[in-house]
């Protein structure tokens, strides 16, 4: 069943977002680009927060819009590993040398480091061909997303099609899977039957649907109403 994946700005939107039913909790700052990163002692405070609240959804935490250097993209998802989120998203772009970057997380999965790979719809031809590469380093999860936020959403670059095709190959190679980039309400019933594991949401969860501007309750509450929520087990 597809989940309900939250991006918040602050520990208020955290809050929020968490009492409004969202399935995951995504740091991430919406005005320092794609995959804007909090602080790190940001996301220290969150999980101090996660931990003092009766909030149950996992958190994820982005590590900003790096430049594709093995060196530099290790460290910073070590740093924020161990701040003791659940995932750590990393944008991996064409430039520079995305692969080595794969390749140099390898150890930190190992390690434990649930890594999600964001690939960026509007900016890679072939948006699966890194897909075998997440597997055999051992990432978690790969998602599609889209970098400029002012081009269109992801249905604007990706057919129904190409999406369906990206999903299955990541399912097939073991990975979580998940949607988004500047998605809409109305996107949701296109593509809930792609069967991604996580419809990520920003830009339709704030007023006017400035992504920069504060979360709208309003705005979570439709958006949540259309997604499935998750059977409570037991």
């Amino acid at each position: 069943m597809t989940r309900l994946l939250t991006s918040v700005a602050s520990l208020e939107e955290l809050t929020l977002a968490a009492r409004g039913g969202a399935d995951i909790l995504d740091l991430k700052d919406p005005k320092a680009g794609a995959l804007g990163a909090w602080p790190l002692d940001g996301i220290a405070r969150a999980m101090e927060t996660v931990r003092r609240s009766s909030v149950r959804a996992p958190l994820s935490a982005t590590v900003g819009d790096l430049p594709m250097e093995p060196a530099a993209v290790t460290g910073r998802v070590a740093e924020t590993w161990a701040c003791g989120v659940d995932y750590v998203k990393i944008g991996l772009f064409p430039s520079g040398d995305p692969a080595g970057c794969v390749a140099a997380l390898a150890p930190e999965a190992r390690r434990g480091a649930r890594i999600v790979a964001v690939l960026f719809a509007d900016l890679w031809t072939d948006a699966g061909g890194l897909l075998p590469d997440l597997a055999q380093a051992g990432f978690a999860g790969a998602m599609l997303d889209t970098a400029g936020k002012g081009s269109g959403g992801l249905l604007r670059h990706k057919t129904n099609n190409e999406l369906a095709r990206f999903l299955a190959q990541a399912r097939g190679l073991g990975l979580l899977t998940g949607l988004a980039g500047s998605l809409s309400r109305e996107d949701i019933p296109v593509l809930l039957p792609l069967a991604p594991d996580y419809l990520g949401f920003r830009t339709a969860l704030c007023a006017h649907g400035d992504r920069g501007g504060a979360l709208d309750p309003a705005a979570l509450a439709m958006v949540r109403d259309a997604v499935p929520r998750q059977p409570v087990s037991g």
